[in-house]
């Protein structure tokens, strides 16, 4: 399989599992069980997840290797901030606070530290470019991501995007799922809490995606049920690893199910997506879900707006 189709594969399987995941966020389980039973179509459009994906894969390709925090803040500034004329809508915690961070004139690190909001999975979301760039490469991939991640994030806010980053590159080399889950440990540390989830969540998978019982075993392992926000990096990213492992890195298996667990829906199924996309290749998408799949809109990143996941896919690709 080429490195392109993984590519493609990748960033369409990442927007949608954000556009089936965008109206279950915020749900519970038994919520969305009432709904739809399972949700398996997708009914509207992508949110932040995928816009932001864009963006971050804009900065690899005018960038590549050499990029740095001050390159991501300068993007920031040139291109995000000139367009902000209202409310950045279904914009994260994370990004809101940077935007205002970076208007104040503040630079990478602290733009990253003083809205405290670090541990957002603002950066997750939007980690799978840098694994598409590094194909079998999970350590320089998360090393980019952290370049992004600082920014913006921090804490277990970039570590969850390191994970996911790296597990997307271990996809992209062809990498099994379990290689995959070993690949985004590789690049945290062993005793952080984004570490901890994911080995809690990953542990509680002996078998594939079929029940409600599963669904409940992987909240009472890593949900803080507590917290009235659900965009908790540990959380969503181990969730996201879970449900890849569930469905065996089928997109179609991995991303109903990762929608299914609820809580940051759209993030978790982005996710998912992303890496059993980037396993599976852009055949392995559902047909019916990328016919839904159009350019974005620009809703939250105007910069973005009439970009297309597959064209992104394509530019990312285009020297691998």
């Amino acid at each position: 399989m080429t490195y392109r189709h993984r590519a493609r594969g990748c960033l369409l399987g990442l927007a949608a599992g954000d556009a089936l995941g965008a109206p279950a966020e915020n749900l519970s389980p038994s919520e969305i069980r009432r709904r739809w039973g399972r949700l398996t179509e997708i009914e509207g459009g992508g949110t932040d997840d995928t816009e932001y994906a864009i963006f971050a894969a804009s900065l690899l390709v005018r960038h590549g290797h050499e990029l740095t925090s001050a390159d991501v803040a300068a993007a920031y500034r040139r291109e995000i901030i000139p367009l902000v004329a209202g409310p950045m809508r279904g914009a994260g915690f994370s990004e809101l606070g940077t935007v205002e961070a970076l208007r104040r004139g503040l630079e990478p690190p602290l733009t990253g530290l003083v809205h405290s909001h670090g541990w957002s999975d603002g950066l997750a979301m939007r980690a799978a470019p840098y694994g598409v760039f590094c194909p079998g490469d999970p350590v320089e991939a998360a090393r980019l991501m952290e370049q992004d991640g600082l920014v913006s994030g921090s804490g277990e806010g970039i570590l969850g995007g390191r994970a996911v980053a790296g597990a997307v590159a271990a996809a992209m080399g062809g990498a099994s799922v379990q290689d995959v889950v070993r690949a985004a440990l590789s690049v945290i540390p062993a005793d952080s809490w984004t570490a901890r989830n994911v080995v809690r969540a990953t542990e509680q998978v002996t078998g594939p995606a079929d029940g409600t019982a599963l669904v409940e075993v992987l909240h009472e392992a890593v949900v803080v049920r507590h917290y009235p926000w659900t965009d908790v990096a540990p959380e969503a990213v181990a969730l996201a690893l879970a449900a890849v492992l569930a469905g065996d890195g089928d997109v179609e298996a991995s991303v109903t199910f990762g929608v299914s667990l609820g809580r940051d829906a759209d993030t978790i199924g982005a996710i998912a997506g992303a890496i059993a996309g980037a396993m599976r290749g852009e055949s392995g998408v559902p047909e019916r879900w990328a016919a839904r799949i159009g350019p974005v809109t620009g809703k939250c990143l105007p910069a973005v707006a009439g970009k297309h996941v597959l064209d992104v896919a394509d530019e990312l690709a285009g020297g691998l």
